[in-house]
Order: structure tokens, then sequence, then C-alpha cells
């Protein structure tokens, strides 16, 4: 990937205060997700949230913008790979997430910021610098710490949004270097289209293919069928497509207006908000190890910040 394309502009604030709030919107999503895993398949949901928020998003995208060629530049090469990685990311995520404390699916997806310094560092060229270095290893600590790897408390879903967690790096470094002419309602919508097809393309596998009844029933939130969807299931589609309009807009304008390493150390925010959310709703207490661990990643995005040239 070069860097070619033109300089990209930084607003450093506007990137941190977009990115804080994105934490938070994505925390409070992610609860609403945990609570009704259980009544719906990941697929159905993804399916059902996208018919909703594509239209709404294409809708946005012409209001804003008026010009055919503008929106053409949410599907182009650049722009759907970004989308595509984006979108394992949140499936890697969200299919871990019924079986995983949401602080413990947090950290183990939030190697991200990690990846995401060393390839702005290695692919565009962005200075890292030494404490820069040093906060991205005592991150990754802080992440090992979190996880408990060969522990009893490890577990193998939690490698899922560590998977996760390289494709979100790839999308940013793309929504850098190569999206900062596609506006970011146009990202956007991508996102979420393709978010809609992975939803409707799996469901229909999942018909065509017909899993194992046990497999279904032990995981029949990637595995089962759709259920039927009342009233308060497509309030709760509806709030999700809200967030996808909102999320996808303000993620994507985030790393356009700062630079990547800058605001992912901002992103670490979002296991302070789920460590709150794990507390007050699922009665999960954060241990000794969870808490060390977080206290790592502070400490190593403070290191990530400073580091920075010029700070």
């Amino acid at each position: 990937m070069s860097a070619s394309s033109r300089p990209a502009p930084h607003d450093i604030l506007l990137g941190v205060s977009m990115i804080l709030a994105t934490a938070f919107a994505i925390s409070v999503q992610d609860v609403v997700f945990k609570l009704f895993s259980s009544q719906m398949t990941l697929w159905q949901i993804f399916t059902l949230r996208g018919c909703l928020a594509v239209p709404a998003l294409g809708a946005i995208a012409w209001v804003m913008h008026r010009r055919a060629d503008r929106l053409r530049s949410a599907f182009g090469l650049w722009s759907v790979l970004r989308a595509v990685f984006i979108t394992g990311t949140f499936l890697a995520f969200y299919a871990a997430l019924p079986f995983l404390s949401l602080s413990v699916v947090g950290a183990a997806n939030y190697t991200a910021p990690i990846f995401v310094a060393l390839l702005s560092a290695c692919v565009i060229r962005e200075p890292v610098g030494l404490l820069g270095w040093i906060g991205v290893i005592v991150g990754f600590a802080g992440v090992l710490v979190l996880l408990q790897p060969g522990s009893d408390a490890f577990s193998y879903w939690a490698l899922l949004p560590v998977i996760g967690a390289v494709c979100y790096a790839l999308a940013h470094i793309i929504t850098r270097v190569k999206c900062q002419d596609v506006p970011v309602a146009g990202l956007s919508l991508a996102q979420n289209t393709v978010m809609l097809a992975a939803g409707l393309g799996v469901s229909l596998i999942l018909v065509v293919a017909q899993p194992d009844g046990e497999l279904a029933q032990a995981y029949p939130y990637i595995f089962g069928g759709w259920s039927a969807v009342g009233l308060s299931d497509m309030l709760i589609i509806l709030i999700l497509a809200g967030f996808a309009i909102a999320l996808g807009m303000m993620l994507a304008g985030a790393y356009k207006v700062a630079p990547p390493s800058i605001v992912a150390t901002f992103e670490y925010s979002y296991l302070v908000f789920v460590a709150v959310w794990d507390i007050l709703l699922f009665g999960f207490v954060p241990n000794l190890a969870t808490t060390g661990g977080m206290i790592l990643i502070v400490v190593a995005g403070l290191l990530v910040l400073r580091g920075k040239p010029g700070s």
C-alpha cells in the first residue's frame, strides 16, 4: 500500500473527541447485542439492521453530497475492502460475545490499537517514537494479563476478537491512507451494505447446509435459524440500526481527521465503559488480573500519546 494520496488533515482534538464518543456508544450497542443474543441469531440481527440502516444511509449520503461521483466513491475498491475488514471485525467480536464477558471480549479485540500503531509506523510512516514503542509493549502486556492465556480463565473464544482486531487495524489504516476523498456517510454506507450482505449470505448458507441439530442447539446464536420477530424485537433492531448509522460515520471520521496511532490510544476508553456495564448489568466484577490489565492499557495509551514527536 503506498501513501501517495494527498496529505491528510490533522485535527487531533476533534479526532479524540469523536473516538471517545464512539467508544461509549459502541459499548452501549454491545450491551444490547449481549442482552438479546439469545433471541435472534447474529445473522438475523445483521440482516434486519442492515435493511433499515442501508436505505437511511443512502438517503443521508445523497442529501449531504448530491453528487453521483461522491456516492459511487463509497463503493470503490478501497472503500469496499475497508468495509470487508470492518465487517470481519464485528462478526468475530459479536460471535464471541455470548460466551465471554464484555470486558474479556473487549480486551481481546483491543489488541487492535497495537496493530494500528505498528502499521502506522511500518506502512504509512507516521512516527511513533521511543515512548510510543514502549507503550505498544506495555499495552500488549496489559492485554495478556487480561486474557490470561494458559490459565483456566482463558477461553479459545477470545481468539475470535483477536483475529477481528487485525481486520480492524487494517481497515483504519486504509481509511487514513486511501479513503480521504470518500465522505464519511459513504464509508458508513459501504460498511453497512457489506454487513447486510454478510448477514444475508450466511443466513442462506445455513438454510442450504442445515447444520447438525446438536451444533445449532449448542450455539444457536451462530448456527441457529431465524426466529419470529415481535414488536419489541423490531424496536431493538431499530435502535441498532440507529447505532450503525451514527457509529459508521463517527468511526470513519475520527480516523480521517487524526493520526491512527493517537485515535487508537483513546479507543482504549472502551474497556473502561464495558467494565462498568459488566458490573452494573451482568454482575461481573473485574478481578485483580482484569484491573491490572486495564491499568497497563491506560498507561500504554498515555505512553503512545506522549511518544508522538512534538507532544
